[in-house]
C-alpha cells in the first residue's frame, strides 16, 4: 500500500484558540480552503497521486472540507469517513478555548502523564497511539497494493511516526510539526514500512501557483 496522510488545511478553531472536534468544529478558514485549492491544483499538475483509488478522511469537519477540495482533482468517486483518522478525542473539551480548558483541568503534559485522559470522555495519549497502530495495520490490510490518500490531523500523522518507527516516547524536546495541507507518505509492503517523504508543503510555500 501506498499511503499519503495529508493535514487539513488550516482551521477557524486555530484562529480562534479553542479545542475542536467533530461536535464544535467550524470548519476551515478562508487561508484553509485557499491551501487546500493548492494542493488540489499541485496533484493536478504532477499526477503524482493519479493512481489513487481510495480517498478517505477524518469526519471533522475541517478534514472533510479539505478532502471535498481534493476530491476535485483525484480519480476517486466518493469520499469514505473513516472515524479512525481523527484526532484525539477530546471528550468534555470539545469547544473549549484553552485557556478554559487549563482552568478547568490542569496543564496537559504528554511526556510526564501519558495516561492521563485529555477529558472526560477522552482517550489518553498512550491510548490514542494504540489507536493510531491499529488503524494502520488495518489499512495495510485492507488495501494492500493500493493508493490511498487519507485526509487526517496532525496527531495522527505524528503518531504515525512514534508507532512505525517504534519510538517509546515524545521526546525531550524536539517536535514534529506537520503543517497544514502537508503531505506524509508510507509504503509497506509485507509487513515492512518505509516512510518516503514527511510534512511535504511545497505547494504552500512556494507561493500562490505550483509549477511542478
Amino acid at each position: 500500500m501506498r499511503l499519503i496522510l495529508i493535514r487539513h488545511g488550516e482551521s477557524d478553531h486555530v484562529i480562534r484558540n479553542v479545542i475542536a472536534g467533530q461536535v464544535s468544529c467550524r470548519g476551515l478558514s478562508e487561508r484553509g480552503f485557499k491551501q487546500a485549492e493548492l494542493l488540489a491544483q499541485r496533484f493536478a499538475v504532477t499526477h503524482e497521486v493519479s493512481d489513487c483509488q481510495v480517498l478517505l478522511c477524518s469526519p471533522v469537519l475541517r478534514a472533510r472540507q479539505t478532502a471535498e477540495v481534493l476530491a476535485k482533482t483525484l480519480p476517486v468517486g466518493l469520499i469514505e469517513q473513516d472515524c479512525d483518522l481523527c484526532e484525539l478525542h477530546p471528550g468534555e473539551a470539545d469547544g473549549l478555548s484553552w485557556e478554559t480548558y487549563r482552568a478547568t483541568y490542569g496543564a496537559f503534559d504528554l511526556l510526564t502523564s501519558p495516561t492521563r485522559a485529555f477529558a472526560p470522555g477522552a482517550e489518553s495519549w498512550e491510548e490514542f497511539v494504540e489507536w493510531v497502530r491499529a488503524t494502520l495495520e488495518r489499512l495495510a490490510t485492507r488495501f494492500a497494493g493500493q493508493t490511498v490518500v487519507a485526509v487526517t490531523h496532525a496527531g495522527f500523522i505524528v503518531a504515525s511516526m512514534l508507532v512505525l518507527f517504534d519510538i517509546p516516547r515524545l521526546g525531550t524536546g524536539a517536535r514534529l510539526d506537520p503543517g497544514s495541507t502537508s503531505l506524509t507518505e508510507w509504503r509497506v509492503a509485507q509487513a515492512r514500512w518505509r516512510l518516503v517523504q514527511f510534512n511535504d508543503t511545497s505547494h504552500v510555500t512556494g507561493g500562490d501557483t505550483y509549477d511542478g
